[in-house]
């Protein structure tokens, strides 16, 4: 194989897990907050804010799993889980340091001068997004192997045709477990959420995975395209056939 492709090819593995990687930390970061889609969008439902950005995360996987097959998504997977965890770690530490007098005091009231403790609010959040972490690693670990084993199955039906399909049915089917066991996990385990909140929640953040999935198909296709034209047509067609014979990277 030559160098340079071969250097393409490890710099092409590295951006998109780079992508994915900043995208599943950040989700994880902001998802502690549920916004109302009703008072944004005029739309029913709730929706945790991680959730925005999730769809980079499975588009990412997607395009992973077609040109460095299976092997490549559960290595960036692996990768992903120690990060979290190592997050987990820090940001837990964290709520445990003593708060210096002075920033209590700083912040000791909100802008209309009501009564404010910033350390409690600083614990509220981070411990909550502790529980998001915890659920996300369980959910993520069984979503990442569900979308990539059903990705190349249904890449081992369709051969090179039909790339919507298997980006699509892939993301659908394991972003519904996804869904509920992340919010499960995070807010009726760890939480304080009834099972109701948690079904109606799961409920709407599919949906819009769904509707992210369906919308996002010509970036798919725009991805494609880039990457023929980064590495070239031959070397291309070369990398998807390692990818789907689960050649590692």
């Amino acid at each position: 194989m030559p160098a340079t492709f071969s250097a393409q090819k490890q710099q092409l593995y590295l951006v998109l897990s780079g992508i994915f990687l900043i995208n599943a930390l950040l989700a994880e970061i902001i998802g502690v907050k549920i916004f109302s889609v009703d008072k944004w969008l005029g739309l029913p439902g709730d929706l945790t804010a991680g959730v925005l950005i999730w769809p980079a995360v499975f588009i990412t996987t997607d395009i992973i799993n077609e040109y460095f097959g299976r092997a490549g998504v559960l290595r960036v997977s692996l990768l992903a889980v120690a990060l979290l965890l190592y997050s987990f770690v820090v940001i837990f530490a964290t709520t445990k340091l003593p708060p210096a007098t002075f920033w209590l005091e700083a912040n000791g009231t909100d802008p209309a001068g009501r009564p404010f403790n910033i350390d409690f609010a600083y614990q509220s959040i981070f411990r909550q997004g502790l529980g998001i972490i915890a659920g996300s690693l369980i959910a993520f670990i069984i979503g990442q192997l569900l979308d990539a084993t059903i990705f190349q199955t249904l890449r081992r039906l369709t051969g090179s045709r039909l790339i919507w399909l298997r980006a699509t049915g892939s993301t659908l089917v394991s972003q519904l477990v996804d869904s509920f066991v992340v919010l499960f996990v995070a807010f009726y385990v760890f939480g304080n959420w009834t099972f109701a909140q948690v079904l109606s929640v799961a409920n709407a953040n599919y949906w819009y995975k769904f509707g992210a999935a369906v919308l996002l198909t010509p970036v798919l296709y725009l991805a494609h395209y880039l990457i023929d034209l980064y590495l070239g047509k031959d070397d291309t067609v070369e990398l998807q056939q390692e990818a789907a014979a689960d050649v590692s990277v």
